[in-house]
């Protein structure tokens, strides 16, 4: 197996990382807009495990932006497998670039959405991952495997639901994705500062869209942003955090193969980082149409969120400002093989702390990085197989969680926690 990892950024950088600690692949070509930055991480790759792993690794500069670059590298580095670790704003080329090429794909963040031009609250447009899944058949005639939406979620919160499916119920009603943690960056001062641990950019993307829910008496359908407000409490010390609706990969995924009657997905965003975000769009930052913008040097056209991006830290390089822990998971209610009412929460939970010792990583960049690797040991050793446009829940869920955990594997603990079947403590509308 030979990998074009696309991109070397926060989680880029955790990939090829991790990736170190494995010996599944023959080569690994970390590629970037920014070359220093895939030659920085080889270089940590090099004093942290040596030369002979290092030498596994080669650096490369790529424009994600440009479907033929992507297939010009493929064929210059004889790749197999193209694994995407970009913005989603560049999927289409990557994808449309691996295709190609003739070799496979992976992504952890799916093609965007656009809103329904006449009733954007109420009716889905296009979805995230529509783009994708439309060319299913095509890929499949070609004899390749487009694992998509494959990170930590998407990715193991779909596994998760495949395995409560295929192990611990028996019937299903809902599948509701909690994600949420307690994580604080804090200035040189010591002050805490508004810094996300994820790409801005893609953080205004899903949470100021309207989110998709499904329910099997509606199917998709959209809410206001941040509706249905709830307190969850998160395990390993995390607590009580405020949940919101987000639009997400997995209400849009899971439908096709977990047998379930509702769907959703709730981020703990809590009340400050939603009012920024308000702001944002009150203010028209969350834009992506570039504007004409005067300066010292001419006038010049700027996407005001990519403004906002360029302005904000840079999500790699605030670990060592970053305590706390996040946890990714799933909340799977219902009744178990002898018909009792179940609630069971899926979670792994990443501790900043641990991230930055081991790996200089950040912990929400780290959590999101192992799990595409886990997929393609699990395809380079034959245990996955498939064809067409696919998501992780298309497949076995117990090898991928088996290695995930294993002493042998990567090491990563997950849970299953049992909850009183109850329904969580909502919040008025008027509190966010």
């Amino acid at each position: 197996m030979r990998i074009l990892l696309v991109g070397a950024g926060g989680v880029g950088n955790a990939i090829a990382k991790i990736a170190a600690t494995r010996s599944f692949y023959e080569q690994i070509v970390v590629s970037d807009y920014t070359i220093s930055r895939a030659e920085d991480v080889i270089e940590w790759i090099r004093n942290r495990h040596g030369d002979e792993v290092a030498s596994k690794f080669v650096s490369a500069k790529i424009d994600a932006g440009s479907a033929a670059n992507v297939t010009e590298l493929c064929r210059e580095h004889k790749i197999t497998h193209v694994l995407n670790a970009v913005e989603p704003k560049f999927v289409p080329t990557v994808f449309s670039g691996a295709f190609s090429a003739g070799v496979h794909y992976l992504d952890m963040a799916m093609s965007l959405s656009e809103a329904h031009p006449d009733d954007p609250f109420h009716k889905p447009g296009i979805k995230l991952g529509d783009s994708q899944f439309a060319l299913s058949e095509q890929w499949e005639r070609a004899g390749l495997l487009a694992l998509v939406g494959c990170g930590v979620e998407p990715g193991l919160s779909n596994v998760f639901a495949r395995y409560a499916q295929d192990h611990l119920f028996g019937e299903i009603d809902e599948v509701s994705v909690k994600d949420g943690g307690n994580l604080v960056v804090r200035d040189e001062a010591g002050n805490e500062i508004f810094a996300p641990s994820f790409s801005i950019w893609t953080t205004i993307e899903e949470c100021l869209n309207p989110p998709v829910l499904w329910n099997k008496d509606k199917g998709f359908y959209t809410t206001m942003p941040f509706s249905e407000p709830e307190i969850f409490e998160f395990p390993e010390g995390i607590g009580a955090v405020e949940c919101v609706n987000v639009e997400h990969e997995e209400v849009t995924m899971l439908p096709a193969v977990i047998n379930a009657n509702k769907f959703s997905f709730k981020y703990g965003l809590g009340n400050e980082f939603i009012g920024i975000l308000k702001t944002l769009h009150a203010l028209g930052l969350d834009q992506t149409k570039p504007h004409r913008v005067r300066s010292a040097q001419g006038p010049v056209d700027v996407s005001p969120r990519d403004m906002v991006a360029a302005v904000l830290p840079d999500p790699a390089t605030i670990g060592p400002r970053m305590t706390g822990k996040t946890c990714a998971g799933v909340l799977v209610t219902g009744k178990d093989h002898d018909g009792k009412l179940r609630a069971t929460y899926l979670y792994h939970v990443a501790d900043n702390e641990w991230t930055m010792a081991n790996y200089e990583s950040q912990a929400v960049v780290w959590q999101t990085a192992f799990n595409p690797l886990i997929a393609l040991e699990l395809l380079a050793t034959g245990v996955w197989k498939g064809e067409g446009v696919l998501g992780p829940e298309s497949f076995d869920a117990k090898p991928f969680l088996d290695l995930m955990s294993s002493s042998t594997g990567y090491q990563q603990r997950w849970f299953a926690q049992e909850r009183l079947p109850a329904q969580p403590l909502a919040l008025p509308e008027s509190l966010i």
